[in-house]
């Protein structure tokens, strides 16, 4: 509905009505409360004029602010509100998956692997907390991008100065290498294991992530072809899930008192090597490739939110250019937010966080106490001790899981290192080039680790990266803080149309009220607390 409409609705009240052009003549537009001022005095002896004044007002309230009032002519039952709900979070399904797949990776199972084995169940707790660090981490993501419609490592290019932008991208592509060692590694471990392939080509058929990146995930192209690619992650990752399923039902976890104990703090973690697994765990669960990618993956709904409903038109230099002008607008966040961090926060503490805990469940059960190899374990040691323990078929399935995982994985880290070369540096080469390129540099360390290491030096690689990457964490969330904390860039404009600075809602952790009208003032809640807008009159 439009303003001409609620004039139209006073006009046939009153057509004496002084106050309204019946000319066709453009005039400025009226602030709502002089709208609805006027609506209740010409139909305050209507006998539908308290009805039409509520449906005017809801309108308006709509058109001007974004925001639809309740409507108080439907009333669904609780089940039918609930399936509502979940109908529309349905179609959010995806990114949380695919950001999951970064907090159960290879490196959480050589950690995992290791801190069973050498304390049992006691560091359950670590991965919790670790957990609960990540969904802090990965809500703030969610905020940022959604809110600027740029990612973390486009919002430093676009904030900082150049000499801070290109060491936080050093520190980034680190990061990204560190990540790529596990992942590659855990590949060619798992095709070792199931094929016998030597772990040099292993390493080298990895190459193939980089191929499904390319040729599957186009973020700016049809959402449909998006959530395909989603939908494909999140198959590996309901794999990995059903593997682990299984090897807890064959493994003998003793007491079930035990488990959940060590979900409580323990002396254990301050003990020998118990704070170094403990930053392992944490640098393989929190890790930094991740915030990059939480905050870039939030877009494409929110981008096809605005086309569909007019607010986003992109010409050909919009895509070309990767939706660098784009921004969300109000209507677009308020409908999806809400929606994209509830399924973001869902998936880590369901699937993220069971996967992990299997892992160190599984690991603590079979190799705590037992030989002074499974003291030193890694992967192959891990697989060797389930097949004579449990069975082979268990051996298997563990495998099996490390392969998807290492699969899913290593496509979301492709993925990521594209975001943080694209959004640091801008290249402006060809988009395949330019991952090539980023894959390769990651590739090569992993190469030249395993021609020099071999097996032997392959898990304590890999318990160093996860340390490495726990020690880079701040250096990545430092600027994700600084970003979702300033007034000046968690802005969001009221009309897309409108681009003046001062038209717009602070979303930052601090209330502020912003001057729309020479007598209106809109106040905007952190949007991680409150679902709705307040308007006040001063």
């Amino acid at each position: 509905m439009s303003l001409e409409y609620a004039d139209s609705i006073i006009m046939n009240s009153n057509e004496n009505n002084t106050n309204i052009n019946n000319k066709g003549e453009e005039r400025p537009i009226p602030s709502s409360s002089d709208i609805l001022q006027k609506e209740s005095t010409d139909l305050s002896h209507s006998s539908r004029g308290v009805e039409t004044i509520e449906t005017v007002r809801n309108e308006i309230n709509h058109f001007i602010h974004g925001i639809s009032s309740p409507d108080t002519t439907t009333h669904l039952s609780p089940l039918e509100s609930i399936l509502q709900i979940l109908k529309k979070y349905s179609k959010f399904i995806g990114p949380g998956l695919m950001v999951s797949v970064s907090y159960m990776d290879p490196g959480n199972y050589s950690t995992a692997v290791a801190a069973g084995a050498a304390h049992k169940y006691k560091l359950l707790f670590s991965i919790l907390v670790s957990n609960f660090m990540a969904a802090f981490w990965q809500a703030l993501c969610a905020k940022l991008g959604a809110v600027t419609g740029l990612d973390l490592a486009q919002n430093c290019r676009k904030h900082f100065p150049h000499g801070v932008n290109i060491t936080l991208y050093i520190l980034a592509e680190i990061a990204i290498i560190a990540t790529d060692l596990a992942e590659v590694v855990g590949t060619a471990i798992s095709l070792n294991i199931i094929f016998g392939i030597p772990l040099a080509i292993g390493v080298i058929l990895t190459v193939v992530d980089v191929l499904i990146v390319l040729l599957a995930y186009k973020p700016n192209g049809s959402l449909k072809i998006v959530r395909l690619f989603e939908a494909f992650v999140s198959l590996l990752v309901v794999l990995t899930v059903i593997c682990f399923a299984i090897e807890l039902f064959y493994a003998d976890l003793g007491s079930t008192k035990k488990v959940f104990n060590g979900f409580l703090p323990s002396k254990a973690v301050f003990e020998g090597d118990g704070l170094y697994l403990s930053l392992a765990i944490l640098g393989a669960t929190v890790m930094p490739h991740s915030l990059f990618l939480g905050s870039g993956v939030v877009q494409p709904r929110l981008r096809d939110y605005d086309i569909k409903k007019g607010y986003y038109m992109p010409d050909l230099n919009d895509i070309e250019n990767n939706h660098d002008n784009y921004k969300p607008s109000f209507e677009a966040i308020n409908e999806t937010l809400h929606y994209t961090v509830a399924e973001l926060l869902i998936s880590l503490f369901t699937v993220a966080l069971f996967v992990n805990c299997a892992i160190l469940i599984v690991a603590g059960a079979t190799l705590y106490g037992t030989t002074q190899d499974a003291q030193e374990a890694d992967l192959f040691s891990i697989y060797n001790l389930l097949s004579t323990t449990l069975s082979k078929g268990a051996g298997l399935i563990f495998v099996l899981a490390l392969l998807f995982s290492g699969q899913s994985a290593g496509i979301v880290c492709t993925l990521s290192g594209q975001m943080v070369s694209e959004g640091f540096l801008n290249w402006s080469v060809s988009p395949t080039i330019r991952r090539s390129i980023t894959r390769a540099v990651a590739i090569t360390p992993c190469l030249i680790l395993v021609l020099v290491a071999g097996r032997s030096g392959l898990s304590g690689a890999l318990n160093a990266s996860q340390v490495l990457l726990s020690l880079l964490l701040p250096f990545v969330s430092a600027p994700l803080i600084y970003f979702t904390c300033n007034k000046k860039i968690m802005r969001v404009q009221i009309n897309p149309n409108n681009t003046h600075n001062n038209n717009r809602y602070d979303v930052s952790y601090e209330p502020l009220k912003q001057d729309i009208g020479s007598e209106e003032y809109l106040e905007m809640h952190d949007m991680n607390t409150s679902n709705h807008s307040e308007s006040k009159q001063s």
